[in-house]
């Protein structure tokens, strides 16, 4: 993992230094949004200039550049950091969780949590509509008959982490025709879609779920645990910008499940730049009458 972490940070070059601030973003959609209307939300109310990093890998090559240094913050979920850094086996409360992380991360890695930007974006396992409705499948639990005759893909993370597929089979008892097959994120809504997989775990916020006629199935038994979104950033950082706590704060709550599932469907179906769609929602917070002033 150390040497994975290395060839990403020189792939991406060293921090410039030129910026107040680095932002970064895991590797997919949502993530790129959420760090542009950050990094956008500080540029607009405070004096701090900020460099992003987006794009920049999973969960752990992210986790591993802040605790090192090389950036200042990005979005995590809760449930991703209790479950997949911490290793905690994973629990339904989302209190107990965001006050589980947030005192981990501060004694572990000196890293402080902001409050939560007001959405979840919980592993979603997906099935095309035509099955759920041909099948009658409304529940995880109600897909287990029939997925022994099916093909399944997933994400490396979700393959790899416990409150992922190896989690997800325990509690469920769940198997395949095949062992699953394990995709790049970009390419698995389509897979589905195109019926190349019958099922799949997604991101509950993702804007192609609707789009391309797919169900999320119930996760009946609680086997993910809650996933709050919220910026994670080093208290190095907060004690060297005193005015970063406060925008961060202002975001707390803000960001509606409606709005993130909106903007994952701006950038993701109607193909617009992530940047602007970032902008916009920046735009109306900050001048809800469109008056400019």
């Amino acid at each position: 993992m150390a040497a994975a972490l290395a060839a990403t940070l020189a792939l991406f070059g060293c921090r410039l230094g030129s910026a107040d601030l680095v932002v970064a973003s895991k590797n997919f959609t949502e993530q790129d949004v959420l760090a542009e209307l950050l990094a956008q939300w500080i540029e607009r109310t405070t004096d701090l200039t900020v460099q992003r990093r987006l794009h920049l890998g999973g969960t752990f090559i992210c986790h591993r550049a802040l605790v090192a240094g090389e950036i200042d913050l990005y979005v995590e979920y809760t449930g991703t950091a209790f479950a997949a850094v911490l290793e905690h086996a994973p629990v339904p409360d989302a209190d107990s969780v965001f006050r589980a992380v947030r005192h981990e991360y501060g004694d572990r890695f000196d890293l402080a949590w902001g409050e939560p930007l007001g959405f979840e974006n919980s592993f979603a396992i997906l099935v095309r509509r035509g099955t759920a409705d041909s099948l009658g499948l409304r529940t995880i639990s109600d897909a287990v008959p029939f997925a022994t005759s099916w093909a399944a893909g997933f994400g490396y993370e979700f393959m790899e982490r416990d409150d992922g597929f190896p989690g997800l089979r325990a509690a469920y008892g769940l198997e395949f025709a095949t062992s699953p097959r394990v995709m790049e994120l970009g390419l698995i809504y389509r897979a589905l879609a195109g019926g190349e997989i019958d099922l799949t775990a997604g991101s509950s916020t993702d804007g192609l779920i609707d789009a391309l006629g797919l169900v999320v199935l119930e996760d009946d038994r609680r086997h993910f645990p809650p996933y709050q979104a919220a910026p994670v950033v080093r208290r190095e950082t907060l004690a060297r910008h005193p005015q970063l706590a406060g925008a961060l704060a202002e975001l707390g709550g803000r960001i509606s499940p409606a709005e993130i599932r909106a903007m994952n469907r701006a950038v993701d179906v109607d193909r617009r730049d992530f940047r602007a769609v970032a902008r916009a929602w920046v735009n109306r917070e900050l001048d809800p009458t469109g008056t400019g002033s």
